[in-house]
């Protein structure tokens, strides 16, 4: 089974075990809250940050109204997200160049939204797939670990696991293969205790461990 083969039973498998392919951050299809969202989301988990943007929205509900809001008091509504004064930094200041420059919509150009402050690549890619159906890979730890295993990407390195995949799953369904590859991440193919026995991807993974039992 050569690597695009693999790649494919792997989407297959996948789609069978998860058919619903959701984004675990609840941005009730509002672009800018997702762009925001996955800002906070940064060494925290989604249930964290969907809290915490309850009452984030409820008080300020688009750019404009947090590009006005001072800093001090976004870091006391993100407060327990971790990181809370770049992140609030990162906040104000992506913001504002959506309303100065993007007339306060959210951009969909890879280019645009990488000048925004707190968005990598990861972010960018989230956004565009999720909110405009663009496709994206979103090559987040499960992505890297899980392809990594797999043989679909080699090494660490998240832009070379972007690129790698980008080869083998059609722009179409890469958005709903990332999001299926956390909740697989979180479920079985686990960091540090993967659960082969009952993996339903054990027949193709080069990284099995042979003997799961």
């Amino acid at each position: 089974m050569n690597k695009k083969e693999r790649a494919r039973a792997a989407e297959l498998a996948l789609a069978a075990r998860y058919p619903e392919a959701v984004c675990s951050l609840e941005w009730g299809g509002d672009s800018f809250r997702l762009l925001i969202m996955a800002i906070l989301s940064a060494q925290c988990t989604d249930a964290r940050v969907n809290l915490v943007s309850q009452t984030l929205f409820a008080r300020y509900g688009d750019a404009y109204a947090l590009a006005a809001a001072p800093v001090s008091d976004i870091e006391n509504e993100i407060h327990s997200v971790g990181l809370y004064r770049s992140k609030a930094l990162a906040l104000s200041e992506c913001s504002k160049r959506i309303c100065e420059v993007y007339g306060g919509r959210v951009p969909h150009e890879t280019a645009d939204l990488l000048t925004l402050r707190g968005v990598g690549r990861k972010v960018a890619n989230l956004v565009r797939g999720d909110a405009f159906g663009l496709g994206g890979i979103v090559a987040d730890t499960h992505c890297i670990r899980i392809c990594g295993r797999l043989s679909l990407s080699g090494g660490r390195d998240p832009l070379e696991t972007e690129r790698s995949l980008e080869k083998l799953i059609p722009r179409a369904r890469q958005s709903d293969f990332c999001h299926r590859l956390v909740l697989f991440g979180r479920e079985v193919c686990t960091a540090r205790a993967p659960k082969c026995a009952e993996c339903p991807l054990f027949d193709i993974c080069p990284g099995r461990k042979e003997n799961p039992n």
